[in-house]
Parts: C-alpha cells; structure tokens; sequence
C-alpha cells in the first residue's frame, strides 16, 4: 500500500509519534517532525482550552521556517488527537481550531467519527482512528477514516489484547489503505517487522516518553529505563477501559497491582493518596525493556534509522557488502 500524499517523501522512516496525554507537548512534537517522524498531540493537552490555538501557530511557524531553511530535509507532518466521546465538551472548540490550522492530520479515538472526517477531508485533511478490533475497524471505515490505527496487544496506555498477527491480517483482509501498527515497537527492527506483517507505518508512544524534549517527569522517565516488560500491568482499574500501565507506580500510590481492591467508579481520583491516572500513575508498553536511556528526539530517531537501515541490510543479504 502506498502512503497517502501528505506523508510521501516526508518521513525519514515509517513512524509516527503517538499522542499520549501530559507527555505529548508543542516541543516533542515538533522534535519528532523536524526528525523525519510524525509528532503528535491530545488536544486535550493544552490547557486552557485557548492554549490549543497558541500551540498549533507555533508548530506550524516551527515547521515552516524549517522547511524553508532545509528545503531538502525530510520533515513530517503533525497531527492532532481528538478524543470522539460525550464527556469531551472540548471538541467542538478543538475541532474548529484544527480546521482553521488547517492540522494535517487528525487522529480520533474511542468512537467513530462521524461528521469530523468530513469537516477535515474539506480543506484536505486526513483521519486516522485507533481501533483494537474489527468491529471497530469496520465501524471507523463506513464513518469515512483515510486510515487505521491497529492499536494491538503490549501497547502503552489503553491497548487492545489482540496479537499483531492477527488483527493486521483481519484488517488487511477488507481494507488496502493505510495500516499503523501500535503495540511494543521500541527498535528500529521492530518498525521493520511491523512493514513485513502488512502495516504502512508504526505507531510508537512510550519510547518517546523517554526522551529529553517530552513533558514527563523524571522520575516517569527513570521508571521506563529501570523496567521491562514484566513491570507493565493490564487493568480496567484506573480508568474504566483496559490499559497498561508500570507496577512501580502503582505500588507508589499504595495499591497492589495483583489485587486491586474495588472503587468508587464515579471518582476519578484513588489510592490513599487520591491520586490519578496518567499524573501519578504512568502509562507503558510492554516494549520498555528496550529503553536504556533519555537521549533527545533527533539522537533517537537517527538511531531507529540506523536500525531500521540494518534490519533491511539483514533482510536483503546485504550487510556488511561494499
């Protein structure tokens, strides 16, 4: 499958940076561009709600004027996370924001579209929706998405439990268009195995956690370093949707990830120090057992071009031939 116009000859290599909520900030984002990768953000993220018009003139003057100073750079498009659901009462706002920043893509999530891919196909936008099934896959695709974001089973925070394997197959059974494949891509080699399987592009969050320009604490940065796939746990707990989050920090509100007791559903705060999620208690994929470190955004993504390249090499017979 060809990529769709916008990223063509825009990417230094198959990525996109997902949006996760606090970490992605104007400064990730526009890291991850000027890398060669697509750098995205939640809406939600800035806040107030008139801050979102302030972020998006600065990502798009950013980018412009480094375009304009590189013509010859890969520099990749950015894109916005809107959150479809009735407790949003942003979206109206946020959505009329995108269309007058004309944003170049827009990713969704928990619920179809509907009449948004519309407004965003009007001045040449794309949509993409995260799915972690079929149904959900067809139901994204009669609303009218560009693409899909396959959303698989060791994904950072709210995951699917479907094998990639699996749900790229299903999916590619009845849809030719864009694929990205979310769930455990930590390594260059792994945005390569994610081609093979049938994907266009790979989804990765939690490596970009760890990096110097994203909003996250040090200490949610010395957590990834420190743990491996074993420290991720699957639960409802925290939000009401499954999600993976690390054990750490949930031991560090005084709960115990393998029997978490009952809780008041209509608060958004728990543990004896009423914490919540996403601020005190960190999102992660089963991928952070490959995180060593918190280098800036542009050494990372040389580094996964340099894997990337390797692995293809391995592939084709070629390594090591002059």
């Amino acid at each position: 499958m060809a990529l769709p116009e916008l990223l063509q000859d825009s990417l230094a290599i198959p990525v996109i940076g997902s949006p996760m909520f606090i970490v992605s900030g104007p400064e990730l984002v526009i890291a991850q561009c000027k890398s060669g990768i697509v750098g995205s953000f939640p809406a939600l993220n800035a806040r107030p709600k008139e801050a979102l018009d302030a972020w998006l003139t600065r990502i798009v003057a950013e980018l412009g004027a480094e375009r304009a100073a590189h013509p010859g750079k890969k520099i990749a498009p950015f894109a916005v996370n809107q959150i479809i659901h009735h407790s949003n009462d942003r979206l109206e706002h946020d959505l009329e924001l995108c269309v007058k920043h004309r944003v170049p893509l827009i990713i969704t999530s928990l619920r179809a579209p509907g009449e948004l891919v519309a407004r965003i196909h009007e001045y040449g936008g794309l949509v993409f929706h995260d799915v972690i099934n079929v149904r959900h896959a067809r139901k994204a695709l009669e609303a009218g998405v560009d693409g899909l974001i396959l959303v698989c089973a060791g994904a950072g925070g709210h995951a699917g439990m479907l094998s990639p394997f699996a749900l790229v197959s299903e999916v590619r059974s009845f849809f030719a268009g864009p694929i990205v494949l979310a769930g455990a891509i930590a390594k260059g080699e792994q945005i390569l195995a994610a081609l093979a399987m049938g994907a266009d592009l790979a989804y990765m969050g939690t490596r970009f956690i760890a990096t110097q320009e994203a909003n996250a604490n040090a200490a949610y940065k010395d957590m990834i370093v420190a743990s491996d796939a074993n420290d991720v746990v699957y639960t409802p707990y925290f939000t009401g949707v499954h999600g993976n989050y690390l054990r750490p920090s949930i031991v560090a509100q005084g709960l115990d990830p393998d029997n978490l007791p009952p809780r008041d559903k209509t608060s958004m705060n728990f543990g004896s120090t009423g914490a919540k999620a996403w601020r005190d208690v960190w999102g992660a994929g089963q991928g952070v057992g490959a995180m060593t470190d918190v280098p800036p955004t542009a050494e990372l993504v040389a580094r996964l071009q340099r894997e990337y390249a390797l692995a293809r090499a391995r592939l084709c017979g070629t390594e090591g031939r002059s």
